[in-house]
């Protein structure tokens, strides 16, 4: 049980301390990737908190990372045309600011990928670096893959193959041995054996498959203990000690992801949005059409073949989560709670893991 007095200790220090902690670890990730000299930066520039800028100066871009907490310096970076420190992409979290139409023109010119990614883990908006210039070979093959059904399902297979495999090494290296993730990897073995040796009649046969194994690999997690620090300034809710599932109580219980009510699940999301984000980038530089899914069902606005090409992706991102839980413990700080229920990152947090992510892929 909670103490009220306990809930009126001071939070501003922390959000602070933590705010100043998580920067610090964001730019050691960065500084650890190593780089040839008269090599180009291969490093995304990630942004954050309020009042971002971009704008052009004398033909250089000027930008100036958000505000997140008192004391912060905000930093401002130059790049001039074919700068070999220019990031390939540049990532919004969030936050509020402005950029001009002459910034997207330059960007455009330079091959820099914008991105924007809201707090709730949604990609909002992308703007690739080398525009939409669809590969005819490529459409043609999406729209030819997507109407034979053989080739649709033997592609669905092959998706769904490899993201059983890259889950098996994710719960072999990051997940606590317990009698759970024995079952989760016999459930993957036996998944990744009838994807080899059955025919199947329905797509949605594929997905009830791995939507099963999905269910006992989370179930691994279970083992999970979160460390957590500074708790006698601010405290969290019980249930944030360990990990319980995919489920946000914040929808009443279904089995829905979305408006995480754990923590761990807020990461993840924000994890998943942010890898999307950069699949949107990649796909549309290499000819592809983002919506035009072949085992994802595509829509207006939907991203249907992100959504293809992410699943193999989803347990390397699980692998570096459950790496910075394993080396880092949360605070409070480092999360918000909303009226609804569900929680969101803080915004250096969120950079730290945008970073852990686009570093890692």
């Amino acid at each position: 049980m909670i103490k009220e007095a306990e809930l009126d200790r001071p939070y501003a220090c922390a959000w602070q301390e933590r705010g100043e902690h998580w920067m610090r670890h964001s730019a050691n990730i960065a500084a650890a990737t190593k780089r040839r000299k008269r090599e180009r930066n291969t490093v995304p520039l990630i942004l954050c908190g309020h009042g971002v800028s971009l704008r052009i100066r004398h033909g250089a871009l000027i930008i100036r990372d958000g505000f997140t907490h008192y004391p912060q310096k905000q930093k401002t970076y130059c790049f001039f045309p074919r700068d070999l420190d220019l990031p390939p992409r540049i990532m919004l979290l969030d936050g509020s600011g402005s950029l001009s139409f002459d910034v997207l023109t330059w960007l455009s010119q330079q091959g820099v990928s914008l991105a924007r990614v809201s707090w709730t883990g949604e990609v909002a908006a992308v703007t690739n670096g080398n525009g939409f210039a669809g590969d005819p070979d490529k459409l043609r093959w999406q729209r030819e893959t997507l109407a034979d059904p053989n080739r649709r399902f033997a592609f669905a297979t092959d998706v769904i193959r490899r993201k059983l495999v890259a889950s098996l090494q994710t719960l072999d290296e990051q997940v606590p041995h317990s009698p759970a993730r024995d079952i989760a990897r016999s459930k993957a073995l036996t998944g990744i054996e009838r994807l080899a040796s059955e025919s199947f009649a329905e797509m949605n046969d594929i997905f009830a498959l791995e939507g099963k194994c999905a269910s006992f690999y989370f179930a691994a997690w279970h083992s999970l203990q979160l460390r957590w620090t500074g708790l006698s300034r601010r405290p969290i809710p019980d249930s944030w000690h360990a990990y319980s599932g995919r489920a946000s109580l914040a929808n009443g219980g279904r089995k829905v992801n979305r408006d995480a009510s754990h923590p761990v699940n807020a990461i993840l999301n924000y994890a998943y949005a942010v890898k999307l984000s950069a699949l949107q980038m990649q796909s549309i530089a290499d000819g592809y059409d983002p919506t035009i899914g072949i085992m994802h069902v595509s829509g207006p606005g939907k991203p249907a073949f992100l959504l293809d090409l992410i699943e193999p992706e989803r347990p390397k991102v699980d692998a570096e989560v459950l790496r910075l839980l394993r080396h880092q413990p949360l605070a409070s700080a480092d999360f918000v709670i909303l009226p609804n229920g569900s929680c969101r990152l803080s915004p250096q947090f969120a950079r730290n893991v945008a970073t852990l992510v686009l570093t890692a892929s």
